[in-house]
């Protein structure tokens, strides 16, 4: 408290102050916000800068355009008034493969009379809102929408909510900027975050976005700065209007200058020494395209050299020396025709909308998840309904909503049914849950969705036994339950269509090899609702013993860290249950042993008492892999953020878990430095 003292001091003191707490909360909010890198306590950055706010309070003549207090949204506005662009915003032409970037450069060739070799700097194209940000002596004056490209809406004071926007440009080396400096890029939501924000929008009951972008924007072209204050939005630069004052002669060293002016730059802009190094680059972003944190929908491809730039010029909406790279649409619109209802293993009634077929990324999509009763009611859909549709990471199709000005008024209403699509049985819907589910123990269904599980990599990992195999087994009678896998012959499955005498012998040798599981490998597989593999290691640590678990009842369960009330309901259901009990003994009987948990296993392991988080994709082994090798050597595998974590394993693209690592403190290491602790 000793600095709010300076509330009662002299002026030249307050300001003075009042410079020092600008400066390190900016620089502390670059390196938090653009670095990726803290070096401050939340703690301590709030005692900053509530410090800051009441100074200011007292003294409001003091306050400055780069305060980090004017990020907070200032009154709102009655309409937008409109800015022009010095520099025109030109959009790019558009190529869509690897053919049309080839023919790109040959116009490059044929316009500059020359092949001359042409370097080329790529970059993400992010699915975001383009601005432009007007500095002038390093102070951030002027931000505006790109609009129709001469002239844009003037949302300064939105701009500024933004964190990774810097209010005041650094001085790298103590160079100062330009006097004037016009700089262009893109705002953006993370997915993460856009899940997030739609989730809340949900429970308020107000009208979902139907992507990052529309929120983006959404969230920009707000009249209360107030309302954008609260939105998630992030900022990558990409580049400047006028190129002529700065001390960089390429696009990419362009781009180290403006990081080093406190500007976000993409980490993934590469600098191609040719058009097939571009090309390749292409396809090597679109392959990420899925792990990102954001959405992209290309690959923005720059000549380099800003001597060849300027030769080049533009043509009346685009530039010549410019082109994005654009990757298949994930969105399109199309018909629902029917809504069917499948059954999970522990299950849960899952409504499937079936589609007219569209393409959709590259791929024809003809069925898409609608995850449960409540979504279904959410969205309002109704069969014959035109409806937005979107491959959600690119992977899974999901219905966004449907589009209403579509509707004719011949539209039906969805359905849910009463009993059980395979078995016929009553379902049930358990209290606050928003899944319906099948009760029935011996639903066919729910049968073959648990032998799958049980064979595959989340449970005992045989070989030979995947999804397809397992519902061929199933569909020709030689497996019904679990036991049966392990009565299984050489002979019988070699006589199957699309297997063979080795192949046979590999499965049947695989069942043999998964007889003396361990008690957290052994529980995973079996299946029990809300118990995963980490659930699974920690009953196997308390338990120790399958007998001993058998024996548990619900306040047993409810002594154990981490295990809620319903959790241990359904462990004492699920092995209380007759038909469990008798699986079991059956398994006993074929020679299935589980191993009890030795005590003094983990220490010698070298990894007791570590806990391990991965944030992001791998790229020398695979999370299956890396998750086995921790628990070979007594380590632990959580599925969540905690104090408890002793390890955050980056990956490449890492998600929100990586800032929630760094604000509690904990230890984030590299691959790399993972493969040595696991002695890879």
């Amino acid at each position: 408290m000793a600095q709010l003292s300076l509330l009662n001091t002299g002026k030249d003191d307050v300001r003075q102050r009042l410079q020092s707490l600008r400066q390190e909360l900016n620089l502390h909010a670059h390196r938090y916000y653009v670095l990726d890198d803290p070096i401050l306590a939340d703690a301590e950055y709030d005692r900053l800068f509530q410090e800051l706010l009441a100074l200011e309070q007292q003294h409001p003549e003091l306050i400055t355009a780069d305060s980090p207090s004017q990020r907070v949204g200032g009154a709102p506005l009655a309409q937008f008034r409109t800015v022009p662009h010095t520099i025109p915003m030109l959009s790019l032409e558009n190529a869509f493969d690897g053919d049309a970037l080839v023919e790109f450069e040959e116009r490059l060739f044929r316009f500059l009379q020359s092949r001359e070799p042409i370097t080329y700097v790529t970059e993400p194209k992010l699915d975001g809102l383009a601005v432009e940000l007007v500095y002038e002596d390093g102070l951030f004056t002027i931000g505006s929408t790109r609009g129709d490209g001469v002239a844009g809406e003037d949302i300064t004071n939105n701009l500024k909510t933004i964190p990774a926007i810097p209010l005041r440009l650094l001085t790298p080396e103590g160079i100062a900027p330009p006097p004037r400096l016009e700089v262009r890029g893109e705002v953006f939501i993370g997915l993460a975050d856009f899940k997030k924000l739609n989730a809340e929008r949900a429970t308020a009951g107000e009208p979902l976005f139907a992507n990052p972008r529309n929120a983006a924007a959404g969230s920009l072209r707000q009249l209360d700065p107030r309302i954008t204050a609260t939105r998630p939005l992030d900022f990558f630069v990409y580049g400047v209007s006028d190129t002529t004052a700065l001390p960089c002669t390429t696009q990419h060293e362009l781009l180290q200058y403006l990081g080093r002016l406190g500007f976000k730059v993409n980490p993934l802009v590469r600098l191609c020494p040719s058009i097939a190094e571009v090309i390749t680059q292409f396809t090597v972003l679109q392959a990420q395209r899925t792990s990102l944190t954001y959405d992209i929908d290309g690959m923005v491809v720059k000549v380099n050299d800003f001597a060849l730039q300027e030769r080049l010029g533009a043509k009346a909406r685009s530039p010549r020396w410019a082109i994005a790279a654009k990757f298949p649409a994930s969105q399109a619109t199309t018909r629902l025709l029917a809504v069917e209802f499948g059954v999970g293993r522990t299950g849960a009634i899952t409504p499937v909308a079936v589609l007219e077929p569209v393409q959709i990324g590259g791929v024809t999509v003809r069925r898409a998840t609608l995850h449960n009763e409540d979504e279904l009611r959410r969205k309002g859909l109704m069969l014959g309904d035109t409806v937005l549709v979107q491959r959600a990471g690119d992977v899974i199709p999901e219905v966004v909503k449907p589009v209403l000005e579509n509707r004719t008024g011949q539209e039906q209403p969805v359905l849910m049914p009463s009993r059980c699509p395979e078995c016929g049985f009553p379902l049930v819907r358990i209290g606050q849950e928003a899944i319906t589910r099948c009760p029935n123990p011996n639903c066919p269904a729910q049968r073959v969705r648990g032998l799958i599980h049980f064979t595959g990599k989340g449970g005992m990992d045989i070989e030979g036994l995947g999804k397809k195999a397992v519902e061929q087994l199933v569909s020709q009678g030689l497996i019904q339950d679990i036991p049966d896998i392990y009565r299984l012959e050489v002979a019988q499955l070699a006589g199957l269509d699309g297997w063979g005498d080795k192949s046979a012998e590999n499965a049947v040798r695989a069942i043999q090899g998964s007889r003396t599981p361990t008690l957290a490998k052994f529980l995973a597989a079996l299946g029990i609702r809300h118990v995963g593999e980490v659930t699974a290691q920690v009953l196997a640590r308390h338990f120790a013993s399958l007998p001993r678990l058998l024996l548990a009842d619900e306040a047993d369960f409810l002594h154990i860290e981490g295990i809620g009330e319903q959790m241990a309901a359904s462990l004492v259901d699920y092995f209380q249950d007759p038909t469990v009990r008798e699986m079991l003994s059956r398994l006993e009987s074929l020679g299935v042993r589980v191993q009890e948990e030795k005590p003094g296993a983990e220490t010698r392991g070298g990894l007791s008492g570590c806990v391990f988080l991965f944030t992001g994709g791998l790229a020398r082994l695979s999370r299956h892999e890396a998750k086995a090798r921790i628990k070979e050597l007594g380590g632990q595998v959580a599925s969540g953020i905690s104090r408890k974590v002793t390890h955050v394993v980056l990956g490449e693209s890492p998600g929100s878990k990586l800032t929630q690592a760094r604000e509690l403190g904990l230890t984030v290491i590299t691959e790399d430095e993972f493969l040595r602790l696991i002695g890879r």
